[in-house]
């Protein structure tokens, strides 16, 4: 029988392209031929807004770029925000920046998870299961700033504001309820046929292209690969919390899927320690809105829930940096789309993207 390719474009208006992501791929009946990623259609410029914005308002920048994420994007710029200046930063505002890091974290894999299975066919409940979760941590994000999810509550040389007593009330009652959930939630998805036989050994990614592609986070460490910059770079108090490293072994859907939900679990671990550790004290070292930092530049980093978000600053000794470049982790995960694709079918393409938790924000920064 004579058949012909055919191209077919998925998106940009597509729910499970999980934003305004295109993606034009080539089929030889149901099988994946050729795969061509296209992006900027939600382009913001964020970076050359950078430049024209004192560096305290450039964090409500940040907070629209991984919009499920914000807390972390503004940890990453603060950081580089730091080294360029030398501020040091109070020990209760660090750890305050990482309770509300660690929960993001745990929000944001909620949400990766969530829709990870809607788009294997779940219809919504294992959704609705982890937004209720996340529910309660945007919960405590309003107690801390008054905003749930463009949150812009990381200052530079601390936090916004310490957090208000009610904050630890529903703080412990969290981490005391999370891990009978997260028990209940795994027994009801890690065994069930379905999502096994739609994620295990699809979507597969060697260790030496994941490293190759620059790929970070769960997705990298999906190959076995034990690389978290909180362990091997470390910054806040993160060398005080003792915690381990998640691993995969097969690179696969499946991998991913699991060890964003164990990664889940030791976010639990951090944020308990550091309601153990955390003591009286100022939370940020400087009420300063407008600074001037010394000719020169500076990278800053963190282990966001998708991988390194790092931030890198040029200062001309202005009130504005004169270069903001950002290392997203959405968009250098893609870069392996098509590897990841080809050879597969259109069903086991869907899942394999929501495999990767992208976040169209960032990718068109």
């Amino acid at each position: 029988m004579k058949t012909e390719a055919i191209t077919v474009n998925i998106g940009p208006q597509h729910p499970s392209t999980h934003g305004v992501f295109r993606l034009r791929v080539t089929f030889d009946g149901e099988v994946i031929q050729d795969v061509e990623a296209v992006f900027g259609y939600l382009h913001r410029g964020s970076e050359k807004l950078a430049e024209e914005r004192t560096y305290t308002q450039v964090i409500t920048l940040t907070d629209r770029l991984d919009y499920v994420a914000s807390m972390t994007n503004n940890q990453a710029y603060v950081l580089a925000c730091e080294n360029l200046m030398d501020i040091e930063v109070p020990e209760r505002g660090q750890y305050l920046r990482m309770i509300a890091a660690e929960l993001q974290r745990i929000a944001s894999h909620f949400v990766a998870t969530g829709f990870l299975l809607q788009d294997l066919g779940a219809m919504a409940t294992p959704l609705m299961y982890g937004f209720r979760e996340r529910e309660r941590i945007l919960d405590m994000f309003e107690m801390l700033c008054g905003a749930r999810i463009t949150n812009t509550y990381m200052r530079i040389g601390g936090v916004f504001q310490d957090a208000p007593e009610e904050f630890w009330g529903s703080l412990r009652s969290f981490l005391d309820g999370m891990p009978g959930f997260l028990d209940e939630f795994d027994s009801l998805l890690r065994g069930n046929e379905i999502l096994l036989a739609r994620t295990k050994d699809i979507g597969v990614l060697e260790a030496s292209e994941a490293i190759n592609c620059s790929v970070t986070g769960p997705v990298l460490r999906s190959t076995g690969v034990a690389w978290d910059l909180r362990k091997v770079d470390p910054y806040e108090l993160y060398p005080r919390i003792k915690f381990d490293i998640p691993i995969g072994t097969n690179g696969d859907n499946y991998d991913r899927f699991v060890i964003r939900l164990a990664e889940i679990r030791q976010s639990i671990s951090i944020i308990d320690q550091c309601y153990e550790q955390i003591e009286a004290g100022p939370v940020r070292s400087t009420n300063e809105l407008l600074f001037y930092p010394k000719t020169g530049d500076a990278y800053g980093k963190v282990e966001a829930p998708k991988g390194e978000l790092g931030f890198y600053l040029v200062s001309d000794g202005g009130i504005a940096p004169y270069r903001c470049k950002i290392r997203s982790p959405s968009l250098i995960n893609l870069t392996m789309i098509k590897d990841l694709l080809i050879g597969s079918k259109l069903s086991d393409m869907i899942v394999t993207l929501g495999s990767i938790d992208i976040n169209m924000g960032e990718v068109d920064r």
